[in-house]
């Protein structure tokens, strides 16, 4: 058998709301597209010449039932307006032939910026360590990011994010962000 290798991924998010937990989740599943397949987990590696398309373009591929391999964030809370987050991060060498990241974070207290800004700096941070590119790790994200810029090898990175207040009647409140893969 061939190794298995995404040649495609998106990114989605979503957020549900509902008195018993599981079906919070389910509606956040919903929320993002996501509800009809069965996904596992897999960790955060972003392969070397994979396509990142739309939301829109993405979903449309999917069959339901299907086996979909996902980085996926998710927080739940049942305690009314308390702040859920859950980002995607993305970090995408320069050369199409070395392998790029992603990260995940889920939590609370965070607005959607902050996750935003927390994920992105995570996973250009683990591809910089990869790429040998030097950089101060005390310095703040935005500084980083100029001497990631200017290495030249790192090529983009971005954030997907999902933030939520819990629901004021005390309802589960799930936010969910996720890296999906495709195969072609």
């Amino acid at each position: 058998m061939p190794p298995m290798v995404p040649s495609r991924i998106f990114f989605t998010r979503g957020v549900g709301r509902h008195r018993h937990n599981l079906e919070s989740f389910e509606a956040a599943l919903r929320s993002a597209g996501i509800a009809q397949c069965n996904l596992v987990k897999v960790s955060s590696i972003f392969p070397p010449g994979c396509k990142l398309i739309s939301r829109r373009a993405g979903l449309a591929r999917l069959i339901p039932g299907q086996i979909t391999y996902c980085v996926m964030a998710e927080s739940r809370t049942n305690e009314p307006n308390r702040l859920v987050s859950a980002g995607i991060g993305l970090a995408v060498p320069a050369k199409g032939d070395q392998f790029g990241y992603i990260s995940e974070h889920h939590g609370h207290g965070m607005n959607e910026r902050k996750t935003a800004d927390f994920v992105e700096d995570m996973a250009a941070n683990m591809l910089a360590t990869t790429l040998g590119i030097e950089f101060d790790a005390d310095s703040d994200y935005d500084e980083r990011r100029e001497v990631y810029k200017m290495s030249g090898q790192i090529v983009k990175t971005r954030a997907v994010v999902q933030t939520a207040e819990g629901d004021k009647n005390g309802k589960w409140t799930t936010v969910l962000a996720a890296a999906i893969f495709l195969f072609d």
